[in-house]
């Protein structure tokens, strides 16, 4: 009994023969990506940019266009108010305000005197009041990017244990490109980049390198097993033998992603939204970065062990250059 395919099985796309216009493609992803993070920068959340977050829960389901018009008067600057799970649980955010404690403080009674004037005294829950200083969130930027690069020389120095350092690096540039256009997104669109954000490059960065990972092994097993066949062709070859198994593992997770985003609320939203952007690119970069970066990186067939590998008519053809 054989399992569902969606891609038939002697399926044979030249993707190594799309190399030049894919690293083009990238290379212009990339650019743009880095010219938006120039120009636009990232819109920061208190996480890193500092101020105050307050969670409440309303005796009723408020309306949030009159609650922002009446909390944005307040001459605290921009206040931003999201649903928290239930309607009636929200987060409100409010910027650093310029001056000491003291005045951090005044804002937080300011916001908390309005909202009982609207709702009436003790009507309101107040759940959680957190402050983060620019000091703290000038550091969690740095641990934030301490975080992605040591993930980065992890999974170099993974990928180059298991297999051979040519396969490290192929994968690496492979990882940089699907972070950069990634946090290149959130400069174009201006949602909001958080912690949770970089939580989601560094989950992107592990799903996008376990994609990677199946097609070298297929690569580095057919590399034992045919010792005449060009590298283009083996490339293709190997491709091609683990497409459903790429394909397949990249809807599913969208298609669990997808949900998460319609029902898992305003809150996990940036979150998610990172993630499904994620997974396409990272799909995307293990078939059309990945593998053509490892072609030129000199592979040594002569380290590979040899195998029983059938190798009937196999004979020397050109590579598949389309």
């Amino acid at each position: 009994m054989r399992g569902l395919r969606f891609i038939p099985e002697e399926t044979a796309v030249n993707f190594i023969g799309k190399r030049i216009p894919a690293f083009l493609f990238s290379l212009a992803l990339v650019l743009g990506a880095v010219g938006l993070i120039w120009k636009n920068g990232l819109n920061f959340g208190i996480d890193f940019a500092g101020g105050t977050l307050i969670e409440i829960r309303t005796p009723e389901i408020p309306d949030l266009a009159e609650l922002r018009t009446s909390l944005n008067g307040l001459g605290l600057g921009a206040v931003s108010i999201q649903e928290f799970g239930e309607p009636t649980d929200l987060l409100i955010r409010m910027p650093q305000q310029e001056g000491d404690e003291t005045v951090q403080r005044a804002a937080i009674d300011a916001v908390r005197s309005a909202l009982d004037g609207r709702y009436g005294e003790q009507a309101v829950d107040y759940r959680r009041t957190e402050f983060v200083g620019p000091q703290v969130g000038a550091e969690l930027k740095l641990k934030g990017l301490y975080a992605i690069l040591f993930s980065l020389a992890g999974i170099l120095a993974y990928v180059w244990f298991r297999f051979e350092w040519q396969f490290g690096v192929a994968s690496i540039v492979a990882l940089a490109h699907d972070a950069i256009i990634t946090i290149g997104l959130f400069a174009f669109t201006q949602m909001e980049f958080n912690l949770s954000t970089v939580a989601a490059v560094l989950t992107i960065a592990g799903y996008s390198i376990n994609d990677t990972v199946v097609v070298f092994d297929r690569i580095r097993e057919n590399l034992r097993k045919y010792k005449k066949k060009p590298l283009v062709e083996l490339f293709n070859l190997s491709i091609n033998e683990t497409l459903t198994r790429t394909v397949m593992t990249s809807f599913t997770t969208i298609l669990a992603l997808i949900a998460l985003y319609v029902f898992g609320g305003e809150v996990l939203r940036s979150f998610i939204y990172a993630l499904i952007f994620g997974v396409v690119v990272g799909t995307y970069s293990s078939i059309f970065i990945a593998s053509p970066v490892l072609l030129y990186m000199n592979v040594r067939r002569n380290k590979m062990p040899e195998t029983n590998g059938d190798e009937e008519g196999e004979a020397a053809q050109a590579p598949q250059e389309g």
